[in-house]
Order: C-alpha cells, then structure tokens, then sequence
C-alpha cells in the first residue's frame, strides 16, 4: 500500500534539483564531496507514531509505536535536508540495532556500508506547508518556499525494512559540483 500522493518519477521538479532528487547513491556522500563542513544535527530519536502510509509500508499496525529518527544534514552550517527514518521497534534489536546509536553520525554511512543492504525504488512528492513532514523541515529556514520536494524509499537488511524520507531544502541548491 502506498500514499497516492507518492510518485515513482518526478513531475514538475526544477532541472537543478531533479539531479538530487533522482540519485541513487549516498545523498550523505553527496553533500559531503561539495562542501567543507558537514555535520547531522539530531532532532528526535524515539519511540513514537508514524504516519499511516509509513505504517503500512513498514507492516506495522498504524496505532503501534515504531522508532522514529529526524535530524538535518548540514553543508557549511546551512541546513540542506531534513531527514526522517522509521522502522519497527522489533529491528531496533534485530538488523537495524546499530541505528540506535547513531546519535549524530549519518545513517548514509551506515546503509551504504553494509554490503547486504537493498535499496527499494525512489518516490517523490512535493509537500505543501501543511504536510507535517514540510512543517518539521520549514522550521529551520528563516524564509521557507510554500513547497518542498522530497523522495523515499525503503532499505531492507536480513527481510526488515527501514523507511528513509529526505526533504531537500532550499540550502541544497548553493552545493555545487566538486572541482
């Protein structure tokens, strides 16, 4: 089950941000390779309840409680991607244990890493300010856009999923190509 407003390709997106959006590789890589300082700044990590859509595609009932992880990543002290994890609280003890202690170290690092780690399809959505995902980015930006671009998708390590959602910020588009 998917949200409908989810897509598989990116329609309307800006020719300078479609190359972010669409790429499969570490996004945490990426921002690293076009800046001098980069760093994960924690907001929550927690038991708490996911959206519905989440829920349902990690196979968890939409009332039980998953982990849930929000932080930024920042380029040059600018905030450039919020980024939201959840998966169920079963995996926490099981194939995703180490992302209990990840504390501000990127999970990119960690899923990019690990040699068994599957990466699902990419989806897209461009999330109005009343999305709550938009709400918990906009709040760092002094100024922010009525609308933000985000993609997920799902990981998988040993049959458990982990749901990755990143929202791009405005602050991305100043990253530019390494020379």
């Amino acid at each position: 089950m998917r949200d409908k407003f989810w897509r598989s390709a990116v329609l309307g997106c800006g020719a300078d941000l479609a190359p972010w959006l669409r790429d499969r590789g570490s996004l945490t890589q990426r921002i690293q390779q076009r800046c001098s300082h980069f760093a994960v700044r924690g907001v929550c990590s927690s038991l708490a309840r996911i959206a519905g859509d989440e829920s349902a595609l990690l196979g968890i009932a939409p009332q039980q409680l998953a982990y849930s992880r929000e932080v930024f990543l920042y380029a040059d002290d600018q905030p450039v991607v919020f980024a939201h994890s959840a998966l169920a609280r079963e995996h926490l003890c099981g194939a995703w244990s180490a992302v209990r202690t990840l504390g501000n170290k990127p999970l990119g690092a960690l899923l990019f890493a690990h040699p068994l780690v599957e990466r699902k399809p990419l989806h897209y959505q461009l999330l109005r300010n009343t999305h709550p995902l938009y709400q918990r980015a906009a709040r760092v930006l002094n100024d922010p856009p009525h609308r933000l671009w985000a993609r997920r998708s799902l990981f998988y390590l040993h049959d458990a999923p982990l749901l990755v959602t990143e929202v791009f910020l405005p602050g991305i588009l100043r990253l530019t190509d390494p020379v």
